[in-house]
């Protein structure tokens, strides 16, 4: 049955490719920057396909970088007139959004290696031992439940210079210390989520502030670090997101499948769905001469040279 179902993907997919090289061959390769260049399905409902194939792939594949492959291919298909010489183009080579062009901006390339060194510094700081001394400090501290998930959000707070190293320094620090006390894994997951991105959108030194300032036109003359700081009070999304984490867990109000994770957890279950991610707790390296210090240092260091820089 697996057999036929690739057989019939891979026939589909010859197909598909066939019918878009006989449409490249009868359609010119305009460049699609031209101001003379005219995609067919601008303001259309077509224009929403590419949003719709790269979500609905993500919830049924569980695979988000290829599905947000598949939703740029898809829009470059649509934004080219299904030309493929031109999508190849536009997705790579385009001047105003194409990635070999924004690769080669050294404001994009300084974001992209200030992530990858955040990475290094999360995995330096589980290799030291640190997030587990921390993590061993804050249980000696910490004796119930709602106290954990506080713990998690103040610290979560604290990291603000980046979203995805607030999810990977938390996530691997407090893991521990909510699993002694019996919180899903669901549950810290949303909580790292909802505390992570809504705090980096607020905080004005951050990732997502170089970003926003990046993304003000130089031609508009207005300062985007400046338009980055009087919006924040408009951030609706991240204040509320904040404020309903902070009501669901000092009153403890769960409902839905969260409610089943914790009921779960109360049991002595922490995953409830059949994976069990980080269920040996590899990563969580034990060292007898590591210290708290080995933790707070590095990421003070990390927090006050943003502000500084």
């Amino acid at each position: 049955m697996k057999t036929k179902r690739k057989r019939i993907g891979m026939l589909a997919f010859i197909v598909m490719i066939a019918v878009l090289m006989i449409v490249t061959m009868q359609t010119p390769g305009t460049i699609a920057d031209s101001e003379n260049y005219q995609c067919q399905t601008y303001a259309t409902v077509f224009a929403l396909l590419p949003p719709v194939i790269a979500i609905g792939l993500a919830l049924i594949t569980k695979e988000v970088y290829t599905s947000l492959l598949a939703g740029i291919i898809a829009g470059g298909l649509l934004y080219s007139n299904f030309n493929l010489e031109l999508m190849l183009n536009t997705i790579f080579y385009q001047g105003e959004g194409g990635m070999v062009m924004k690769l080669s901006d050294s404001w994009n390339v300084g974001i992209l290696v200030f992530l990858v060194m955040l990475g290094i510094l999360v995995a330096l700081l589980n290799k030291a031992g640190g997030s587990a001394a921390f993590g061993e400090w804050t249980t000696k501290h910490i004796k119930t439940r709602v106290g954990a998930q506080i713990a998690v959000i103040a610290l979560g707070v604290m990291i603000f210079v980046d979203d995805y190293f607030n999810c990977l320094t938390v996530g691997s620090v407090m893991r521990p210390v909510t699993d002694r006390h019996q919180v899903s894994r669901a549950k810290l997951a949303y909580i790292i989520d909802a505390t992570a991105a809504p705090v980096c959108i607020i905080a004005p030194i951050s990732s997502w502030a170089a970003a926003v300032t990046s993304s003000v036109p130089e031609e508009a003359g207005i300062n985007g670090f400046s338009v980055f700081i009087q919006t924040i009070p408009y951030n609706l999304y991240a204040i509320l997101t904040l404020c309903m984490l902070l009501a669901v867990t000092i009153l403890k109000v769960d409902f839905g499948p969260m409610k089943k994770h914790e009921m779960n957890a109360f049991k002595g279950d922490l995953f409830t769905t059949p994976g069990r991610p980080y269920e040996s707790d590899e990563e969580a390296i034990s060292n007898d001469k590591a210290h708290v210090m080995d933790l707070v240092l590095p990421v003070a260091v990390l927090i006050v040279s943003c502000i500084v820089a």
